[in-house]
């Protein structure tokens, strides 16, 4: 449930609504908006009798959220998100924001050399995977707490932020520490656990779609995020599994624009892993930017043929500097730009 509040409504009007909430054994949350103000009731099961706080002093109208999310939801927060980073980097405006670099840490000289590659060609976040959630339990797993290791020395080396898994709770922290972003992957999408877990690190979270989830149960992992008090999600379409061998996975492209439409919550598109194949990635990455997207997560890796892990759709150096000056162009054509940092 929502309360909306008159403009003119004061600080005690607002204080009353609050109490009252509480009274009623609900939680209290209010939202200062630039017009006015909004308090949110969290914490009901179902529809709650409005009846003792309509008629209070200050109040404007009373929205009842019919949908099983609610703090992720345009009717709770009619304005979008923007994510405030390091560096002055956002996520959630008018910039388009790139994430690329391996799909995992292979080695310190693997690493830096890719982080010195995309921030030449523009990205403004890192990405590579220190823990390795993999199909088989004999593909490489990582490198675990040496590889968040060497993303510190990354980022110390060229000033990129840092996005990179956590698979468990435990490594949730050892993560937060080293990190800008959790990422949150497709196979930890209902790892209800950890979604508060991340939820309490009050660290900005990028949340993956599972591989068979639909739109809705994205957005109410998100709301297990926020819930715990943390309104840093980014949501990031990444495929889901369709019948078609001919991808890795069925890029959803129109997720993007059906996620904006009920959401207030950034959502950016991974056409490494929607695809599963280098040819694919630059059309389905300009693509994305065109459908809206807040940002790109891009594989790319100084030599694909000796990744230890997704190299066959992981970018070439000169593939993705050629993306970021395609990316430009669309960007520029609907009114957006592609982010830089400071």
């Amino acid at each position: 449930m929502l309360i909306v509040m008159h403009a003119e409504a004061t600080a005690e009007d607002i204080a009353r609504v609050c109490g009252t909430i509480e009274e009623m054994g609900y939680e209290a949350r209010p939202m200062p908006g630039r017009q006015r103000t909004t308090v949110g009731l969290v914490g009901n099961d179902g529809r709650v009798e409005s009846s003792r706080i309509e008629g209070l002093p200050g109040v404007q109208e009373i929205i009842h959220v019919s949908k099983p999310y609610k703090q992720v939801s345009r009717e709770w927060k009619p304005e979008p998100t923007i994510i405030q980073l390091s560096r002055g980097v956002t996520i959630g405006g008018t910039a388009v924001v790139v994430m690329a670099g391996p799909c995992s840490v292979e080695s310190e000289a693997q690493i830096i050399e890719a982080a010195r590659l995309v921030r030449a060609a523009g990205a403004t976040i890192l990405r590579a995977g220190a823990f390795k959630p993999r199909t088989s339990p004999y593909s490489f797993q990582g490198l675990g707490q040496k590889g968040l290791e060497l993303l510190g020395r990354a980022r110390n080396e060229t000033g990129l932020l840092i996005v990179t898994e956590a698979m468990d709770a435990e490594g949730a922290e050892k993560v937060a520490e080293v990190a800008d972003i959790i990422q949150i992957g497709a196979r930890n999408m209902q790892n209800y656990s950890l979604l508060k877990t991340v939820g309490r690190l009050r660290k900005p979270v990028l949340l993956k779609r599972g591989l068979s989830a639909t739109i809705q149960e994205l957005l109410l992992s998100a709301e297990y995020v926020l819930a715990e008090g943390n309104p840093e999600v980014i949501l990031c379409e990444r495929g889901v599994r369709g019948f078609d061998t001919a991808t890795r996975n069925l890029f959803d492209l129109s997720a993007i624009p059906v996620v904006k439409s009920l959401s207030h919550l950034p959502i950016i598109a991974d056409p490494s892993h929607g695809t599963g194949h280098r040819e694919m990635v630059m059309p389905m990455a300009r693509a994305a930017v065109a459908a809206g997207a807040d940002g790109l997560l891009v594989e790319v890796h100084p030599n694909p043929e000796r990744a230890l892990s997704d190299g066959v759709q992981s970018l070439y150096p000169a593939q993705f500097e050629r993306l970021m000056g395609e990316a430009r162009l669309i960007a520029a054509a609907i009114g957006r730009s592609i982010a830089t940092g400071k």
